[in-house]
């Protein structure tokens, strides 16, 4: 347990190598969330001794088995159960088992057979986090972009719908990385950019065009990230486009 305390750590045997890391944040966040569960628990045991006290004649062993189906949902069984003293029940731990389980926190292991000199650690586990990347991927395919396979029936319009979508995407990555430090999703950006709106100006009950205001505060450095600027004025729009063409089958 001991290489985990070092930022990287390489295990080899044979032609396997292991890299071991430990992240702190998510060690915090388990050991945060068991917390939460004792909590939880503590709560759950003081409202059936207090239903045991005003209710003589309920029994602790079915208080016992309620709060046990509890441990047992929350995961925590290895080393947290419940006894009872006269008709009282208290929650008991097993620390050894519950430091073993703590060592763990935080803790993976990356396999790989890769030889060193083609990629050390530090490039093993780069291209590890960057799976997560490839997931988002699918992810904003699927829901965002919605990629499904009821818009299209052809072979050609699939190809061509899959293409649109991983252009699409291309813009979605593009603006994530343009945005990263703003603090702002791309949804919530498209959201905010979508607010701006063009007035219509008559001239004369003769003319007209749209008048696009200056975007301000945050919508203005959303727009200077991915240096794009909006134009004063739109001219009216004099053809009406259409097509003739049927698009479904």
């Amino acid at each position: 347990m001991e290489l985990f305390f070092f930022f990287f750590c390489e295990v080899i045997e044979g032609s396997e190598r292991y890299i071991l890391r430990r992240n702190s944040i998510r060690q915090r966040q388990a050991q945060e969330a068991r917390d939460k569960k004792i909590e939880y628990l503590k709560d759950r045991i003081e409202e059936q001794n207090r239903y045991l006290r005003e209710h003589p004649r309920a029994k602790a062993e079915v208080a016992i088995r309620k709060v046990t189906a509890i441990i047992e949902k929350l995961r925590i069984d290895k080393w947290a159960r419940v006894e009872s003293r006269g008709r009282g029940l208290y929650l008991v731990v097993e620390e050894e088992k519950l430091r073993e389980e703590q060592m763990l926190d935080g803790c993976y292991v990356i396999k790989t057979d890769l030889e060193k000199e083609v990629a050390d650690k530090e490039v093993v586990h780069d291209r590890y986090k960057e799976l997560a990347l490839v997931e988002q991927v699918f992810r904003t395919a699927k829901s965002t972009l919605e990629v499904r396979p009821v818009f299209v029936r052809t072979e050609g319009s699939t190809r061509g719908h899959v293409f649109i979508v991983m252009l699409a995407y291309i813009l979605v990555r593009y603006l994530q990385q343009a945005w990263e430090a703003l603090d702002i999703t791309v949804p919530e950006g498209i959201g905010l950019l979508t607010q701006i709106c063009s007035i219509k100006v008559t001239v004369n009950k003769r003319g007209h065009c749209f008048k696009v205001p200056s975007p301000e505060g945050k919508a203005k450095r959303l727009l200077e990230a991915i240096s794009v600027s909006l134009p004063e004025v739109i001219p009216p729009r004099k053809h009406r486009v259409v097509t003739r063409k049927k698009i479904s089958k």
